[in-house]
């Protein structure tokens, strides 16, 4: 080991601080403000930092470890000295998966990476492929979400450090699961970073929302993209992460020719071919912009796949009726429909909340292209109170949602006990220890409500043990029988998923969606297997579509009644007329969310707000 090297081209003399002792070595300046030095005590375990001309000792910008938090010094870290049992594997493509984001810190009692390993087997077994971990790059304190990392080569002390780490991508793959790391690399957090001491990693030319934004197209760029792909490598190459979550790309600002998301995934892209892994790039963005995830033959940066906020905002309205914020412009069938089918809603269309058009046709792209979700950390940690869908809506809606979302042509993700229906807030905290910074936060919290329309919103302090201590999953809920209801009726969803061909078939031209704004119903279907969803407060009855092109459905017969039919069911409505005919003799009920959910011939009678999943013999398509 014994080299060692920064990065501090506005520095005249750097040198190597070595710890607790306090011996300095001068370091030798090299190309481009590269200061090295080679010395016996650099080695594993060993704790050192950088003194910029003459000044106190900083934490290096890369350090791998930061035992003593992020003012402390950085310590040298072995990472070929982890014993691995995980040869060979390889993750589920994303056709195929199930992902499933957690908060290592309130995920369990401990809130460790060890704690994570406990639960390995109950994700096993309700069919995860995929857990996607919030930030662990270490940042200031003891408890946070993450997202103000400033140390971001370095998994978090409390969490388990860099061994807990390892430990905990390696009992993963021992379960068949895969790991996706989130990062963060649009801002840093304020507490404890020194970059901008050592060299321009920051610019002026762009601001985000959180602070000073990266460096990627200004006097010094090319290190500072150097430090931010070395990174993505970093964790990729010495943890055996699976996959990364790039966090809000649309604040990641760059005008260079080869934008660095580009770049980024290039190198990925080589260092897949090197080991002969695979690796997934998702993008968290706003902007409905395909030009993320097309290739780079095809002018597009190159990324695996982004989240689909419209999905979110589309059914989270529905199931709501909540219209503050961004979800003034959803709230219809039509606006799910119409995800459901291409992936985004606005597609160039005006947006009422932004005052403008957004948003691109996503033309070519399939369904592994968009990860869906009706809950994630931001669409519950970033409501005033941190509540989940489950403290807003019924269990029946809980079902329906749940339905939808792990029945898309998409790639589904569940937050951390959605699929019980934890009842437990998840709420933003923060550990700051410096009061201005705290004084600061709590203010920006409540702007940031007002600004988008919670007014009197009464928001946790996020200073606080105790919003910290309510945000932790209580696993005791299984127990209890309206949980373990909720568990079997997800387990049974991603089982209909795994066992049903045709659900596998991301190809966006194969999902066929009727629906009835005025009714209040919605029919999609997928080869062989068709999900009727009735969001209406009266019963439907919905005539099983054939499936051979979409079709918004105006009722021209009346309502369907509740009155019983010679089969001792609703009596039948009218039937769509798209493509061929469904023989009743091929159609079966492979799940329902409520007991009351009747199939009569080719038609499905669903009391309000239930959803049911049917099979044809055939794949109609």
């Amino acid at each position: 080991m014994n080299d060692a090297w920064v990065w501090a081209p506005h520095a005249d003399n750097v040198e190597l601080v070595f710890l607790p002792d306090g011996e300095r070595v001068g370091m030798h300046r090299g190309d481009r403000g590269r200061f090295e030095v080679s010395h016996p005590r650099v080695v594993p375990g060993q704790r050192y930092a950088f003194s910029l001309n003459g000044g106190p000792a900083r934490p290096d910008p890369r350090s791998p470890w930061q035992p003593d938090g992020v003012h402390g010094p950085s310590c040298a870290v072995d990472f070929g000295s982890f014993d691995w049992h995980d040869e060979g594997f390889q993750q589920v493509p994303l056709a195929h998966a199930l992902i499933y984001e957690l908060h290592v810190g309130t995920f369990s009692e401990s809130g460790t990476f060890g704690g994570v390993i406990e639960h390995l087997p109950q994700l096993k077994a309700l069919g995860v492929t995929h857990v996607e971990l919030m930030p662990v790059a270490h940042f200031a304190g003891d408890r946070g979400w993450g997202y103000d990392g400033v140390a971001l080569f370095a998994p978090h002390t409390i969490y388990g450090g860099p061994q807990g780490l390892q430990s905990l991508v390696d009992a993963c793959h021992g379960h068949g699961i895969a790991v996706i790391l989130d990062v963060v690399y649009n801002h840093l957090g304020p507490s404890g970073n020194y970059l901008g001491d050592y060299a321009p990693y920051f610019t002026s030319k762009y601001h985000t929302p959180w602070g000073k934004a990266l460096n990627f197209d200004d006097r010094g760029s090319d290190e500072v993209r150097r430090f931010i792909c070395d990174n993505a490598l970093h964790w990729l190459a010495n943890y055996h992460i699976d996959g990364l979550r790039l966090d809000a790309v649309q604040t990641i600002f760059d005008q260079s020719a080869v934008h660095i998301l580009e770049q980024f995934a290039e190198e990925v892209d080589g260092l897949s071919a090197k080991l002969g892994r695979h690796f997934v790039l998702i993008a968290e963005s706003n902007l409905n912009a395909p030009r993320l995830v097309r290739s780079h033959a095809s002018g597009g940066y190159g990324l695996t796949s982004q989240w689909s906020d419209d999905f979110h905002h589309a059914l989270y309205a529905l199931l709501t009726q909540e219209r503050a914020g961004y979800f003034a412009d959803y709230g219809s069938v039509t606006h799910l429909a119409d995800v459901l089918k291409m992936g985004f809603s606005f597609r160039g269309r005006y947006s009422t909340y932004r005052q403008r058009s957004y948003g691109s046709p996503p033309a070519g792209l399939h369904g592994r292209h968009f990860v869906c979700f009706s809950q994630n950390h931001d669409q519950i940690g970033n409501r005033p109170a941190g509540d989940r869908l489950s403290a807003n809506v019924s269990a029946a809606k809980l079902k329906v949602a749940a339905a939808l979302t792990l029945l898309s042509p998409f790639v589904p993700m569940l937050f951390m006990g959605e699929e019980w229906g934890s009842a437990d807030p998840f709420q933003y905290f923060t550990d700051h220890t410096e009061p201005e910074l705290a004084r600061s936060i709590r203010k920006g919290r409540q702007r940031e409500f007002t600004t988008f329309g919670w007014k009197k919103a009464k928001v946790p302090d996020p200073q606080s043990l105790e919003t910290f201590l309510v945000s932790k999953l209580d696993w005791t809920a299984l127990e209890r029988e309206e949980h373990r209801q909720l568990l079997d009726w997800h387990t049974a969803l991603v089982a209909v998923r795994r066992s049903v061909p045709s659900l596998s078939d991301d190809h966006l031209e194969s999902t066929h969606v009727a629906w009835d704004e005025a009714q209040r119903w919605l029919a999609m279907t997928r080869g062989e297997v068709t999900l009727v969803c009735n969001f209406a407060e009266e019963p439907r009855t919905v005539a099983l579509p054939s499936g051979g092109t979409d079709e918004s459905v105006q009722q021209t017969s009346a309502p369907a009644r509740s009155a019983t039919g010679e089969h001792g069911g609703p009596a039948p409505a009218r039937l769509l007329t798209t493509g061929s005919p469904v023989e009743p003799s091929a159609v079966r009920l492979l799940l329902a969310s409520h007991n009351d959910i009747a199939l009569i011939d080719h038609n499905v009678s669903l009391p309000p707000w239930t959803v049911a999943v049917v099979s044809t013999k055939a794949s109609r398509r």
